[in-house]
């Protein structure tokens, strides 16, 4: 039998769009109070307003050292506990290693691996000391193969693989749950540029996922039994085929 999410306390970052809005609305219809974390305020507080009660905005920007390090003490101030960690925020770098930037290196690397462990970090010890928790971190089917198109984006997302199964086996004596979800292709900012009709083709053919498709996998993760972690749920489009 599943495991309710009724009045749970989750944590959501980069929580006004793609996943992790997707995630934030299915774990409040689960009956979750979500807290929001993103960085633009007034439309993280607008948007907030109009999921209703259980969505809280917490705004935090996540590469600025000090904003994340005050991340969980402040959330500790708005809600008693945190029982879900959900690190969802991140940012993509394509192409081919000389066609990029080193401070569009550091951002993602900042982004997509620093933030995840320093945040993951914060909540640790307020999780072990309730003995109870989860941690969920996005993490990419790139993280899983050495992704030739996208080296800067795959190798970030093999250093949160690692990060990720490292910190499982830590904290299962605690009886905390740490897992990753693996997504292939998704509809998100990071195809804000795409035409509507080229997105439209390839959501048909099977190439794109909608960001409710992860969410699902989320919910599912996390109402298995407390005595089952899935450690890695992949979810791919169905015509994916470069894996």
């Amino acid at each position: 039998m599943a495991e309710s999410l009724e009045g749970k306390i989750a944590v959501i970052t980069g929580a006004a769009s793609g996943i992790g809005l997707a995630s934030t609305k299915a774990l409040i219809a689960e009956g979750a109070t979500v807290l929001m974390v993103d960085w633009n305020r007034e439309g993280l507080e607008q948007l907030a307003a109009s999921l209703g009660e259980r969505a809280i905005p917490q705004v935090t920007n996540l590469l600025d050292a000090e904003s994340c390090n005050a991340m969980v003490p402040e959330i500790l101030q708005k809600v008693p506990h945190i029982d879900i960690l959900y690190c969802n925020a991140g940012t993509y770098i394509g192409g081919d290693l000389t066609e990029t930037t080193p401070e569009a290196i550091d951002r993602m690397l900042n982004l997509n691996v620093n933030a995840v462990m320093k945040n993951v970090h914060a909540v640790s010890p307020h999780m072990i000391a309730r003995k109870t928790g989860d941690i969920v971190v996005t993490c990419s089917i790139a993280g899983h193969f050495p992704t030739y198109w996208e080296p800067v984006y795959s190798g970030s997302k093999w250093a949160i693989t690692s990060f990720v199964q490292g910190m499982r086996r830590q904290m299962i004596p605690h009886g905390v749950r740490v897992a990753q979800v693996s997504p292939g292709p998704v509809v998100s900012a990071l195809l804000a540029d795409w035409p509507e009709e080229n997105l439209r083709k390839a959501k048909e053919s099977g190439s794109l996922m909608d960001p409710e498709e992860v969410a699902d996998a989320i919910v599912y993760m996390l109402t298995r039994k407390r005595t089952v972690t899935i450690r890695d749920m992949i979810v791919l489009p169905s015509n994916f085929d470069r894996v």
